[in-house]
């Protein structure tokens, strides 16, 4: 922060001991930090590897949007409208952002639908072609490999399911032979019908999807951590007005490992040396923390994650709720790839869908949850979440019970805090619609 570190440092100290054992960051200390963000230009934040920001056109399929994400490895693009035009407003031209883990959830419902319509005997009515019964209803009877990238004809579908367990006995799991889950996932599912031909702008309607809300080279990073704070955001993007194009994405995870790189500097050490719970997290009682028992079945577990809007849940066991595991919408992938999982998805547990990820990824060195405990400092967990890039991270008593979770936009709120109408005048109201939907 320059030269006046030394008066910012005094006023910190002053605040804090003011604040004597009183639990949270005071609104003070948020002040003052706000006002040193915003002196900090957007055009200061690293720009991306690449150079440039990856977007899908809203008339993509879902095959393509997927392996757009998968090949350039990251998580969520802005979907550009592409019936708007240049000279529209940027409300106008960009329907949102796509999230990989939505998309993945969709696929998994798709799949579901599939598996009902082929056992009641309804598929035509359900509206699924031949193409979709190839993948799909292989995908059902547990088909993995070859035999189901060839596709398997409706009647032969019709026909080995009516064996029941003798068809899927006869069907000699491949799973095992699966080298890359992603790359099987991508040919399985995605090279076939309804993925090739259901466009990314259809699922918008099922999927409530991060609004794109921009902001410009010469806003403050005290906008964009704000935004972070505000909406259930995971990336920011960064506008070139003139030139009318995306130039940059600011991710929370981005936001947190630059905090983790500020060790040292007056401003983040005051609040870096406190324990989460002087500052007030996890926000979150106990009884309020999103979570699924190990008991329930792994298809309520995705459900919730959807009906939820998160990426992954604590996953918990016994009347006092102890941590036993975590599951992760990317899991997802698992239920689909391992024909004997999916044919058990109506009665398999997550303590046993666990269980089989943990074998599956036992060479890769997969360990439990990340946790922390309530006497933790801020600094060692913002660390923690920035070495093992992870969106969240769990605090447990000694016993192992859950106490609460703490995500990346917890973090950064505990940094800044919005002042009265500092949006009032956003991109001159044009996403007005956007703050009221987000506000709700």
């Amino acid at each position: 922060m320059g030269h006046s570190d030394t008066s910012m440092e005094e006023q910190l100290q002053k605040l804090w001991e003011e604040q004597g054992d009183n639990v949270g960051v005071p609104e003070e200390v948020r002040r003052l930090l706000n006002s040193a963000f915003a002196k900090v230009p957007v055009s200061s934040f690293p720009q991306l590897p690449c150079g440039k920001v990856l977007e899908i056109s809203g008339n993509a399929s879902i095959s393509d949007a997927v392996h757009l994400l998968a090949e350039n490895n990251i998580f969520s693009a802005p979907v550009k409208d592409p019936r708007a035009s240049p000279s529209d407003p940027w409300s106008v031209q960009y329907i949102g952002i796509v999230d990989y883990a939505s998309i993945i959830l969709w696929v998994l419902e798709q799949a579901e639908l599939a598996a009902a319509a082929i056992a009641t005997g309804s598929a035509t009515a359900a509206g699924m072609g031949a193409g979709a019964l190839g993948a799909l209803g292989a995908l059902v009877l547990g088909l993995t490999g070859p035999i189901a990238m060839a596709g398997v004809a409706t009647v032969a579908v019709g026909a080995a399911l009516a064996g029941g367990a003798a068809a899927e006995r006869g069907v000699k799991d491949a799973s095992s032979a699966v080298d890359s889950l992603g790359e099987d996932f991508y040919k399985l599912i995605l090279e076939n019908e309804p993925f090739k031909s259901t466009k990314v702008e259809e699922i918008t309607r099922s999927y409530r999807w991060a609004p794109f809300l921009p902001v410009q080279h010469d806003d403050s990073m005290l906008t964009v951590l704000l935004l972070l704070t505000k909406f259930r955001l995971r990336s920011i993007p960064v506008v070139d007005v003139d030139q009318g194009v995306v130039k940059n994405m600011i991710s929370q995870s981005s936001v947190v490992k630059g905090l983790s790189q500020c060790q040292g500097r007056d401003w983040f050490d005051s609040l870096a040396a406190k324990s989460i719970h002087q500052l007030g997290l996890p926000v979150m009682a106990p009884d309020q923390v999103v979570s699924v028992d190990a008991s329930k079945l792994v298809l309520e577990a995705f459900k919730l994650m959807k009906e939820k809007g998160v990426g992954g849940l604590p996953v918990v066991a016994g009347p006092d709720h102890h941590l036993v595991g975590s599951i992760s919408v990317r899991d997802v992938r698992f239920l689909l790839l391992k024909s004997h999982l999916f044919a058990r998805r109506s009665h398999l547990t997550v303590l046993e869908f666990m269980k089989t990820i943990s074998e599956v990824e036992a060479q890769t060195g997969t360990s439990p949850p990340v946790t922390c405990v309530k006497t933790d400092s801020l600094g060692k967990v913002v660390e923690t979440l920035a070495s093992k890039n992870l969106y969240r991270i769990y605090v447990v008593d000694e016993t192992t019970r859950l106490m609460g979770v703490i995500t990346l936009r917890d973090i950064i709120g505990c940094f800044v805090s919005e002042p009265p109408g500092f949006f009032d005048g956003y991109f001159g109201g044009a996403f007005k619609e956007a703050f009221d939907k987000s506000s709700e």
